[in-house]
């Protein structure tokens, strides 16, 4: 669990990324999940975007992501989606 210092410096970093992965119609599912864990195990911080004509609750796309790719989620702003997940063998952030 991430404390709210954290979390912070995560959006800090997060502010200058482009988002690299799209949820639309289809919503979450196996594959999308297994692209963010991958992603995840690279970069550690994410960004992704949930399109207008996703039907799911933005909120809820957002918790689910998190809970199934095993990620923390740093933030939920606007159609934007932060996640979070310490990398095994990249690890190039270090938490405050």
């Amino acid at each position: 669990m991430l404390t709210g210092k954290q979390k912070r410096y995560l959006r800090s970093l997060a502010h200058h990324l482009n988002p690299i992965f799209q949820v639309g119609k289809g919503g979450v599912n196996d594959h999308l999940i297994r692209h963010i864990e991958e992603a995840l195990e690279v970069r550690e911080l994410i960004k992704i975007t949930v399109l207008n004509n996703c039907m799911e609750d933005r909120g809820e796309v957002a918790e689910q992501l998190a809970e199934q790719s095993g990620a923390e989620l740093v933030q939920v702003i606007g159609k934007i989606i932060v996640l979070y997940k310490e990398s095994k063998d990249n690890k190039t952030i270090e938490l405050p």
